[in-house]
C-alpha cells in the first residue's frame, strides 16, 4: 500500500519528540501534586531521579542538582511528599517525566494549602479589612497578654514592658499555644478577657516554630474570635517571617512578642521631657534657697565669732593636730622598715618554696600522659586497620558476596549441593539459593 503525503510533512522519530516535549513545556509550565516517592537514585552528579505514584498510576520524575542542593528535606523511597514541577520530556526515549523545582513533606504543602484557601475565604468577608481595625487607645495602663506561662515570649514582653514602662500592670491569660487544643483555649481567653473588660488591650502570641507548631493560630473559630472581640488585639506569633491567619485578623500585628510589647508601651519621651523640666525648676528654686540661707548662716557666724572664745580653742586644736601628724609620720615610718624587712624574706621565702618542684612535676606528668595516649591512639589504629583488613579478605571469600554477583547455589532434597545432572533424579524438588533468597523447583 503506498502513502501518499503531498500535503502532509514526514516527521522524524527525534523531530515528533521534541515538538511533543515544547507542547508538554507550554501546556504545563508549572504545577503542584502530592505523591509517593520509589526507586529514588542520587547518582554521583548530584541529580535525583525517582518516580512519583499513587494507587493508581506513577510518573518518572528528576530534580536537578541546582534545584535540590538547598533542599533540606532529604526524600526516600516510600515518602510522601508535595512537589512544584513543570511536564517535560525525555527525547531520547520518548518518555515523559516531571522536572521538579520543589520539593516538601506532603503534610506540610498540605498544610500550606489549607492555610491559603481560609485565608482567601476570610479576606473575601472582610475579616482583614483595615475598616474594621480598631486602633490602640491613646492612654493603656494595663495590657493582657494571651500565650504560654512557661513560653520565651512571655518573658521577652515582661522584659520589655519593664524597660519602657515599668508603670504598666500586666495581666497574664496562660493558655497553651500547640496542639491540637491550643485553638480552643484562645478563645476561651479571649471571651474571658472580654467578659472581665479588666484591660485596655491584649497581646496574642508565642515564639517562634515550624508551620505544624504554629498552626492554631491558623483556626478559623480563633480567627473569628479576634475579629469579634471587643477589646483591641495586637497578634505577635512567631518571628518576623512567620505569618499566621491571626496576624491578619488582628487589629495589629507585630513581628515579635518583644515588638508586641514596644507597640503597646506608652510614649514616654514626653513624660521623661516634662519630668526633666520640673526636676530643672526644683532644682534651680533649691539653689536659690540654699543661697540665701547659707548668706544668712554666714552673718550669724561673723557675729559669733566676734564674741566667741573660739581663739584658745583653736589655738589647741593646731597643736593637737601638729601632735596627731606627728604620731602618723612615726607610725609610718615603722611600717615602711616593717615592710622592707618582709619584701627581703619573701624572695629568700620563695627561693625555698616547693611550688617550683611541684610545677616541673606537673609538666613531667603532663609529658607521660601526651606519650601514653599518644600510644595508645597508634595502638587502636593499627588494631583498627588490622580489623578493617581481615573484614575484607573474609567479605572476598564469603559465599554471600558470590551469590550477590549473580551466581546461586543448588541443593537437592537431601541438602547436597548440585554438581551434576547425576546428583538429582526426574520429579524431585530442588532448591536454588540467591542473594536476596530461595527458590524452588522441581526436576522434568
Amino acid at each position: 500500500m503506498a502513502f501518499t503525503h503531498s500535503t502532509q510533512p514526514v516527521y522524524t522519530v527525534s523531530r515528533l519528540n521534541k515538538e511533543i516535549r515544547h507542547v508538554l513545556e507550554q501546556g504545563f509550565s508549572s504545577l503542584i501534586l502530592n505523591g509517593e516517592i520509589s526507586n529514588f537514585i542520587a547518582p554521583a552528579s548530584g541529580h535525583w531521579y525517582f518516580t512519583l505514584k499513587d494507587d493508581r498510576a506513577q510518573v518518572k520524575a528528576a530534580m536537578w542538582r541546582g534545584n535540590n542542593r538547598g533542599q533540606t528535606f532529604r526524600p526516600s523511597n516510600g515518602a510522601q511528599v508535595t512537589v512544584r514541577a513543570r511536564v517535560s520530556l525525555y527525547e531520547p526515549r520518548g518518555d515523559y517525566q516531571l522536572i521538579v523545582e520543589h520539593m516538601a513533606p506532603a503534610g506540610e504543602g498540605l498544610l500550606k494549602q489549607e492555610f491559603d484557601a481560609l485565608k482567601m475565604r476570610l479576606a473575601a468577608e472582610g475579616l482583614f479589612s483595615s475598616a474594621h481595625k480598631k486602633p490602640l487607645p491613646t492612654n493603656i495602663n494595663r495590657v493582657g497578654v494571651i500565650t504560654s506561662a512557661t513560653g520565651a515570649a512571655i518573658r521577652d514582653i515582661l522584659t520589655v514592658l519593664k524597660r519602657r514602662a515599668p508603670q504598666l500592670e500586666v495581666v497574664i491569660y496562660p493558655a497553651m499555644v500547640q496542639g491540637a487544643d491550643a485553638h480552643s483555649q484562645l478563645i476561651e481567653k479571649i471571651n474571658i478577657a472580654n467578659q472581665r473588660n479588666e484591660v485596655d488591650v491584649l497581646i496574642l502570641g508565642r515564639g517562634g516554630g515550624s508551620l505544624e507548631d504554629l498552626w492554631c493560630f491558623n483556626h478559623e473559630q480563633l480567627a473569628r474570635a479576634i475579629f469579634e472581640s471587643r477589646l483591641p488585639i495586637v497578634s505577635a506569633v512567631g518571628h518576623e517571617v512567620d505569618t499566621t491567619i491571626s496576624d491578619y485578623v488582628a487589629d495589629i500585628r507585630a513581628a515579635t512578642p518583644s515588638a508586641a510589647a514596644e507597640l503597646v508601651s506608652p510614649n514616654t519621651e514626653e513624660l521623661y521631657n516634662k519630668v526633666t523640666q520640673l526636676v530643672r525648676h526644683l532644682n534651680h528654686a533649691f539653689k536659690h534657697a540654699l543661697a540665701v540661707k547659707r548668706s544668712t548662716a554666714t552673718q550669724f557666724e561673723h557675729r559669733l565669732q566676734l564674741c566667741h572664745p573660739r581663739n584658745q580653742l583653736n589655738q589647741q586644736a593646731q597643736k593637737l593636730d601638729e601632735l596627731s601628724l606627728a604620731l602618723h609620720g612615726a607610725m609610718s615610718s615603722k611600717i615602711q622598715r616593717y615592710e622592707r624587712v618582709l619584701a627581703n624574706l619573701t624572695p629568700r621565702l620563695m627561693q625555698r618554696s616547693p611550688e617550683k618542684q611541684l610545677a616541673k612535676s606537673e609538666h613531667q606528668l603532663a609529658q607521660l600522659h601526651a606519650r601514653l595516649t599518644q600510644a595508645m591512639q597508634q595502638q587502636l589504629s593499627s588494631s583498627r586497620n588490622q580489623l578493617s583488613l581481615q573484614a575484607n579478605r573474609l567479605d572476598s571469600v564469603s559465599p554471600l558476596s558470590v551469590l550477590a554477583r549473580g551466581y546461586s547455589i543448588t541443593k537437592n532434597q537431601q541438602g547436597g549441593v548440585v554438581k551434576s545432572v547425576n546428583d538429582v533424579s526426574s520429579g524431585e524438588l530442588i532448591t536454588t539459593e540467591l542473594a536476596d533468597g530461595q527458590l524452588q523447583s522441581k526436576v522434568v
